[in-house]
């Protein structure tokens, strides 16, 4: 299956912690950074998720926003760090790719974003991602 998802890191889980619907799933990415997943539990179940289990994190790039550090006192849990390689602009909107240990992100934001700030090739940032926006499919 071929998906229009830019965002695919391969990691492995590390935790799953179940409630009546929705369950968390924590991930190892294949560069060592830790990310949660939120996904239901009849998820968790039919994709037969536990600890070892070999993942993808998928993401679309509308769901990845960008900060130049770390962010503090918000409830976004999935902080990344990297660096942007490219910057593609539009009219309105932005496509920034990001080097990331153990692969690369992909984030639409706002023209004006990028130029608030200041983002080019090298500009360190990190990328943000709620546990909502992360969906799991399994590696078979």
């Amino acid at each position: 299956m071929s998906l229009s998802i830019r965002n695919q890191i391969a990691g492995t889980v590390t935790a799953v912690t179940t409630g009546e619907v929705m369950a968390t799933v924590k991930v190892r990415l294949a560069g060592g950074q830790n990310v949660t997943a939120a996904i239901t539990l009849e998820a968790v179940k039919e994709l037969g998720l536990a600890e070892g289990s070999e993942v993808k994190a998928l993401v679309k790039s509308t769901e990845v926003s960008l900060a130049t550090g770390p962010v503090e006192g918000v409830s976004i849990r999935n902080q990344i760090p990297g660096t942007v390689t490219d910057v593609a602009t539009g009219g309105a909107m932005a496509s920034v790719k990001v080097a990331v240990e153990g692969g690369e992100l992909t984030a639409a934001i706002t023209k004006d974003a990028v130029a608030d700030l200041k983002l080019a090739s090298g500009s360190s940032v990190v990328a943000l991602i709620k546990s909502t926006e992360i969906s799991l499919a399994t590696v078979r």
